[in-house]
């Protein structure tokens, strides 16, 4: 089955745009920059949008302005509204648990305390791929909150972008359907 959609999660607003929250969000937009997207607010999709062609498919790019604990209603508005399947989407999010500089390709799972997929879940379910994008754990959970809406350091913050880039130039597999190559590729990196 095709990928149709890519959601990327984050926080709306330039409060928000440089936070390991939104590393989400700077996938799509690397997505958009590498497929000459352009994003536009969509009030019935709660969310920016774009529409790409990626290997041949035309791909939806969603960023939520729900804010991150709200993901899943922009979801399953724009899902809904042109019929996409769970199996058909990826979901770009931050995770505490890789390092900077590695990026995760698994379907299903729990959510691990991240409060965008357990919204995404009660609105879509839990059966979807999911694009996880290391942002290092603090230390101790009382950390976590203030780490996650802080920017990384200059460090950190290269090797995120390196691995969306990586994982950009591997989209092309995923979109196709091609899962078990794009795995290859990014976990041998």
């Amino acid at each position: 089955m095709a990928i149709r959609l890519i959601a990327g999660l984050g926080n709306p607003g330039p409060k928000y745009d440089r936070t390991r929250h939104n590393a989400g969000f700077w996938f799509v937009d690397a997505l958009a920059e590498r497929h000459q997207g352009r994003f536009g607010h969509e009030t019935k999709f709660s969310g920016d949008v774009a529409r790409v062609t990626i290997a041949g498919d035309p791909v939806w790019l969603l960023k939520p302005t729900t804010f991150m604990n709200r993901s899943g209603i922009a979801l399953r508005q724009l899902m809904n509204f042109y019929k996409i399947g769970i199996d058909e989407l990826l979901v770009a999010h931050d995770e505490l648990d890789l390092e900077p500089g590695v990026c995760k390709l698994k379907k299903g799972g729990g959510h691990g305390g991240h409060n965008g997929l357990r919204d995404i879940f009660s609105h879509v379910g839990k059966e979807f791929w999911r694009l996880r994008i290391g942002i290092g754990h603090p230390g101790h959970r009382d950390q976590v909150i203030d780490y996650v809406l802080d920017r990384p350091g200059r460090e950190d913050e290269r090797r995120i972008l390196d691995a969306i880039d990586d994982a950009a130039r591997s989209i092309d597999l995923v979109v196709a359907g091609e899962f078990d190559k794009a795995m290859n590729r990014l976990h041998s990196r």
